[in-house]
């Protein structure tokens, strides 16, 4: 019998082998052809959308790994965070220089950081839930920190999970006013305050009127657009937001400060919660005598929930990383992922920015009129840092004058509307065209002059031939092309690869040959400045593809 089920199974698999009952072989379909071989030019297109600069040495790794396991690897890197290096620090130190510390250690990780692309996205977030070093929390460089790391932490994570710790976070609560908000008291003239009720709905979830799935506002019967919220909802909300203020406070109502609380999430304090009944968005009301913990739940659950919050965030984030102008197709497919990341998972940021990066969009085939935004200040800075390798004698990036001199830094927006409006259209070709530049709202004649100078004191004074730089100073180091600067283009070739991707237009690349030839070839270091600079301040460097 042994043998017997032996032979069978033998024969039953040479039969297999052999096509089946046949006796003749099947012809095999022929391989897929491999992937085409991703480009220099390709590779820094997309890592100028998801780091804080494309290098060269970052593309070949790119090129080896591609787009998905690239994304995949970025994802499972640890964060790389802020404030243990701001506890490191002496605490007695003026406020002033604190403040730089903080941008220094932002400054720190947006270069050198192996989590890129979870840097980048946590700033494309801190520019959706914005608060500010500027006004209230100028004194608080631990709180900003903080907060900073609550949305370098949960870039990948969930909405619904950011946006209660967005909430009870001390940097929001002081910043829009709910820390110590509390229950109405008419003898007293006390009411909830309204602010954050206000921009949660209408700069960090819904926006001020009802969407589409692709973006487009919803029409009622008149034709006419349909308002998210009233002031009754407002006013709803506002008594949801009553109760909560520092931790580790033996008083609601000015309450004590600490470094330990500034970074604590804020605490329920029952007694000053309105337990009322408080109306919502979709007509929904939360009961008379529920918690402050259960408003809060209830009414964040009510947000997420909202139909527009897919849209607005895939329009925001796509803003931020690949396009001003995302078609109403690519809104629709990565709102579809927010709304539902192919496992039910509602809400799955990790997942949206996955979707807004390999969608067909993120890299069209052919460029058009709508491919690509403008590059924000900060951005190009930091790209040419990263391509030269900028760094000082101290190791510290200590330029907390950012803001100043870019129109933007970290956690340094004028107001809560952030540096610049998604809907900014300049008047001329694009608002005619009904397109966005949000960017452009900042480029300004003012802070244009404020960056060209900057990066001229940076490219011919900031960099390593430099004999007299202080401690502090960031250069950049461009020996390499200084080794090469007499041949005109081979120094073309080499400034273009590291801050193009070697793509440079033929008007840019003769306008730089004809100056150099002006320059003898004995001045490596002046051929070599002037060539970067007339690049870093071209609009081919300015634009991102």
């Amino acid at each position: 019998m042994n043998k017997l089920i032996s032979f069978t199974a033998v024969l039953s698999i040479g039969l297999a082998g052999c096509g089946g009952s046949g006796g003749g072989s099947e012809p095999q379909p022929p391989p897929p052809p491999p992937p085409a071989a991703i480009t220099k030019a390709e590779a820094f297109q997309f890592l100028n959308q998801t780091t804080f600069g494309a290098t060269e040495a970052a593309a070949d790794q790119f090129i080896t790994m591609r787009h998905e396991a690239w994304i995949d690897d970025q994802m499972r890197k640890p964060a790389s965070l802020n404030l243990p290096f701001m506890l490191s620090l002496p605490v007695v130190q003026p406020m002033g220089q604190m403040n730089n510390d903080r941008v220094d250690i932002w400054f720190r990780n947006a270069l050198h950081g192996d989590d890129q692309l979870r840097q980048r996205v946590a700033f494309a977030l801190s520019e959706i839930f914005v608060v500010s070093q500027i006004g209230a929390l100028q004194d608080r460089p631990y709180s900003t920190t903080s907060y900073y790391d609550l949305l370098v932490e949960n870039a990948f994570g969930n909405y619904r999970e950011l946006i209660e710790k967005v909430t009870l976070h001390p940097a929001m609560g002081v910043y829009l006013s709910m820390l110590s908000n509390e229950k109405p008291d008419a003898v007293n003239n006390i009411r909830p305050d309204e602010n954050y009720a206000r921009e949660l709905m209408q700069l960090f979830s819904i926006g001020l009127i009802e969407l589409n799935q692709d973006g487009s506002p919803r029409l009622d019967g008149n034709g006419q657009q349909i308002p998210t919220y009233d002031q009754s909802i407002i006013e709803g909300f506002a008594h949801v937001y009553t109760g909560w203020t520092y931790a580790e406070t033996t008083r609601f109502r000015n309450p004590q400060r600490s470094l330990r609380n500034d970074i604590l999430p804020m605490v329920l304090w029952p007694e000053f919660h309105d337990t009322g009944a408080k109306t919502i968005l979709g007509g929904v009301t939360l009961p008379a005598g529920q918690s402050g913990d259960q408003d809060l739940a209830a009414a964040l659950d009510n947000i997420f929930d909202h139909p527009n919050v897919g849209p607005f965030m895939a329009i925001r984030l796509i803003q931020r990383l690949v396009t001003s102008n995302p078609s109403p197709a690519y809104i629709t497919r990565v709102a579809n992922v927010f709304d539902n990341n192919g496992s039910g998972v509602r809400g799955d940021l990790g997942a949206v920015v996955k979707a807004i990066l390999m969608d067909i969009e993120a890299r069209p085939a052919a460029a058009t009129e709508l491919d690509g935004k403008i590059k924000e200040p900060l951005v190009r800075l930091t790209q040419l840092w990263r391509a030269y390798n900028a760094i000082s004698a101290t190791g510290r990036y200590p330029i907390g004058f950012a803001s100043f001199v870019f129109g933007q830094g970290p956690l340094q927006a004028p107001h809560v509307f952030n540096f610049f409006s998604p809907f900014y259209a300049p008047p001329g070709e694009i608002q005619d065209g009904g397109l966005v530049a949000p960017e452009l709202e900042i480029s300004t004649e003012f802070l244009n002059t404020f960056v060209t100078n900057y990066m001229f004191a940076q490219v011919f004074g900031l960099n390593s031939t430099n004999q007299n730089l202080q401690p502090d100073d960031v250069f950049i180091n461009f020996e390499a092309e200084m080794l090469i600067a007499a041949d005109i283009d081979a120094l073309i070739e080499s400034v273009a690869g590291k801050l193009l991707g070697g793509q440079i237009s033929t008007p840019l690349r003769n306008e730089i040959a004809g100056m150099l030839a002006l320059i003898p070839e004995t001045e490596a270091a002046i051929r070599t400045a002037e060539t970067i600079y007339f690049v870093v301040t071209s609009p081919e460097y300015a634009y991102q593809h």
